[in-house]
């Protein structure tokens, strides 16, 4: 009975304390006393340095990856990229929908600067150069666990082709990282244009 009680005890204490869905994905901190933080972690373990701190009421956590046991999740906080204890982070309903964006998903890239934000059925693609408003419809696997979107961009004087694949993706400015890869073709004057960067699902 005691090697019995001892194999449970070891078979809990190896299974992750939380898990997380489909990432990336966005949590609310919770179970942290108010006038405590939970802190982010430069590497997954409660030995590594602190880095930041995420207040106790904070939500809207893009958690992009997830170490090997399942209870630390990689989080941005401002321009450094750490982990978080998944225990006290409690995952939003439905962020990731069959035939839908995540709301509040935007991309962007560097050299040139970019950002595309869609907003329900359209979507507006910035630039330095130029912005611009599209019709927007959005493509999808048919399999509500696959996060991989094709978005069809059309106006009156342009077309763009965006595929977002989850992937971890560097946005070459900082050491943040995000969950989201997107390659964007631009067909317009001039000729089609290819550019590259990554897409976060934390909102605006």
């Amino acid at each position: 009975m005691r090697h019995r009680i001892a194999a449970v005890v070891f078979m809990a204490l190896a299974l992750p304390a939380t898990a997380a869905g489909i990432l990336p994905s966005r949590f609310d901190v919770s179970g942290v006393a108010g006038g405590d933080a939970l802190n982010v972690r430069a590497e997954p373990t409660t030995s590594a340095p602190v880095i930041a701190t995420l207040a106790p009421d904070a939500r809207g956590i893009e958690v992009v990856a997830t170490d090997p046991s399942g209870r630390w999740g990689r989080v941005n906080a401002g321009e450094a990229s750490g982990w978080a204890s998944l225990h006290y982070l409690r995952e939003e309903p439905d962020v990731w929908k069959e035939g839908a964006l995540p709301a509040g998903l935007r991309c962007f890239g560097t050299e040139p600067f970019w950002s595309l934000v869609p907003e329900g059925a359209t979507a507006r693609m910035e630039s330095p150069e130029a912005s611009a408003s599209f019709e927007l419809k959005t493509l999808d696997l048919g399999h509500p666990s696959n996060q991989r979107r094709a978005l069809v961009l059309t106006n009156q004087t342009a077309t763009a082709t965006a595929t977002i694949t989850p992937q971890l993706c560097s946005d070459g400015m900082s050491d943040r990282l995000f969950g989201l890869e997107t390659l964007v073709v631009m067909h317009g004057e001039g000729g089609p244009r290819l550019v590259t960067g990554c897409c976060s699902v934390a909102g605006r």
